[in-house]
This record gives C-alpha cells, sequence and structure tokens, in this order.
C-alpha cells in the first residue's frame, strides 16, 4: 500500500542568521509554477504557525538566539508530525532554517516511542553545537545536538545563563523521549564545514561522514546503497537535505554556502536512490533564501530534487 503524502510547511527562519530563508517555501512554489508543475496541487498540506515575529524584537539570550520561540515552534511542528504519521501520511517537511529538524524528528519519535530511527543528514554543516559551544547563538547549528541529548560540556566555550539552559533542557526532552537517536543512528553526507567542538564529537564517536572525496570516488547510487545499508539496524529512517550540501557556486542562494559540495545533479540521484527506500518516514528540505539567489536558481534545483523524493514515496505523482 503507498500512504498518501503530505506536504508540512513550516516557514520560520528564527534559528538562522541570515534573514530570507523564511521566504524559501514560496520561492519554491514559484518554481514549481515556472516548471508549468501541478505539485503542489496534488498534495495535502498544512502550514505550522511560526514565531518570526521575535524577529523584530531584541536578543535576549546569547548562546542559543529565541530560544523560547524555537521550543515553541518545535513543538507545534513535533505534535503536527505526530498526527500525520498516525493518520498513516509521510510528512515532506518544507522548512526555512534547519532548527526545524529538532521538532520533525521528536514529532517521528512520539509517533513511534519502541522504533529506532535512523537519520541521514545531507548538509555541509554538522548542526551538533550546543548553547555551551555555539559560535554564533544561531539555534540551527544545534538540531543534531539536540536529537542526541548532547551538551558537549568537554569542549565548553560559553556559560549560558539559566533560562537558556532551562528551554535547552525542554528542547533536548521534547516529546518525552531524549536522546533521540544514538550517534550509530546517524549518517552525514556532504559534511565539510565544522568547527572543532562538533569535530571532537564526530572522531570521538565514530559518526559515519561521507565526504566529497568519497563521494566521487564512488558515485553517489553506492553512497546511497551503503548510508542505507550502515542504518540497517534502524526500524525508520528520516533524511534532511540542506541546501547548502550543493556547492556554493550552484548555492548562492542559502545563509551559509560552502564550496567543494555536491552537484544538483548528484544531489537529485542521492535523493532518488535513497527515497527508494521502504524504511523512509520522512523527508525534509530546508535553508533555500530567494533573497540570496539569482532568477530563482536555488529554488528551482530545489524543486527538481523534492520531485525526485515524492516520485519515490508515492505512484499516483
Amino acid at each position: 500500500m503507498i500512504k498518501p503524502i503530505r506536504i508540512v510547511e513550516v516557514k520560520s527562519e528564527i534559528g538562522a542568521g541570515t534573514r530570507g530563508s523564511s521566504m524559501g517555501i514560496d520561492a519554491i512554489k514559484i518554481a514549481a509554477l515556472d516548471f508549468g508543475s501541478p505539485f503542489f496541487k496534488k498534495f495535502k498540506a498544512t502550514e505550522i504557525p511560526t514565531e518570526n515575529h521575535l524577529l523584530l524584537e531584541p536578543v535576549v539570550h546569547d548562546y542559543a538566539k529565541r530560544i523560547k520561540g524555537i521550543y515553541s515552534l518545535n513543538e507545534r511542528i513535533a505534535k503536527e508530525i505526530q498526527k500525520t504519521l498516525k493518520r498513516e501520511e509521510i510528512p515532506i517537511v518544507l522548512a526555512g532554517d534547519h532548527s526545524s529538524a529538532l521538532g520533525t524528528i521528536s514529532g517521528i519519535r512520539m509517533a513511534y516511542p519502541e522504533k529506532r530511527l535512523g537519520v541521514i543528514w545531507i548538509d555541509a554543516h554538522a548542526d551538533m553545537h550546543s548553547p555551551y559551544t555555539t559560535p554564533s547563538g544561531n539555534m540551527h547549528g544545534m538540531p543534531i545536538a539536540g536529537i542526541l541529548g548532547e551538551d558537549n560540556k568537554e569542549r565548553q566555550q560559553n556559560k549560558p545563563d539559566d533560562e537558556t539552559i532551562e528551554y535547552w533542557e525542554k528542547l533536548k526532552n521534547l516529546g518525552g523521549i531524549t536522546p533521540k537517536i544514538q550517534y550509530n543512528d546517524l549518517v552525514f553526507i556532504a559534511l565539510r564545514d565544522f568547527e572543532p567542538p562538533e569535530e571532537a564529537l564526530i572522531k570521538n564517536n565514530k559518526v559515519r561522514v561521507f565526504n566529497l572525496p568519497e563521494i566521487r570516488k564512488k558515485a553517489v547510487e553506492r553512497i546511497a546503497i551503503e548510508a542505507l545499508n550502515y542504518l540497517d539496524h534502524c526500524d525508520l529512517i528520516y533524511v534532511s537535505f540542506d541546501v547548502d550540501s550543493m556547492d556554493s557556486r550552484i548555492s548562492s542562494g542559502t545563509g551559509t554556502p560552502v564550496p567543494n559540495g555536491i552537484t544538483e545533479k548528484e544531489a537529485g540521484n542521492l535523493i532518488y536512490y535513497i527515497m527508494r527506500s521502504k524504511k523512509i518516514c520522512c523527508f525534509e528540505m530546508v535553508e533555500i533564501n530567494p533573497t540570496l539567489d539569482r532568477e530563482n536558481l536555488m529554488a528551482e534545483n530545489a524543486f527538481e530534487i523534492l520531485q525526485k523524493a515524492t516520485n519515490q514515496l508515492s505512484h499516483d505523482f
């Protein structure tokens, strides 16, 4: 039986340091219109209310900016993802900044508390900082630490205030489950930009990383197979695709572009092969920022990748 797809829209950017990613979803919709595609008419959609009004307020918590809003937003996302999965639908999450992933993963675990979840994180960045290690305070750099329940105090650089710590603990425990995954339930693909505190976690916990030289040596079909095989012990797999996984020559339409990434063709093929797994329960795409782009190129590339993901999940499309 093919489960129906539901698009979950999260037009939030309060976790990012650069403005504009809240407009990424509309940019994808414009790309679909330009291609003459009925994509967004095909699937039911739910839009999550945001906390973007906080962008007009002063930053109170330096080491976890807008953490109260991040918590409220992710709580909403988690409940919606849980409901979507319980309705036997597959959520495709289109979000602004990557902090939304904490809510998405929490919702999957809330829906399936007894099942083991694998995470394929396709991103230039590790997003493994905590309020104790973050150099920026931007919370889109923290979702992986949050789902791992990882403070990384061994590499502590900051002294967060009591309220920041309180909300960080609430985020880690979202859905009443912490940690949500173990280190060997995590795979990074196209990772290449991270700080020493994150590097220490990756090395010490032997996290599986498919970097660009390995991708080029083996080709993306083999990488997809190896990533899925590595997570074979997991019951379910969630795939998160940050558009900055692509090379900065392609990915100017994102807040933190990084050179030496995968091409848009490699990204599309990678998603195509990964999404063929019957264990895929959710796909998330994030960090498209049309204010930094030219001629909506990033959203057009992202839309083509999004189509490849949904084509594997739904024969009706």
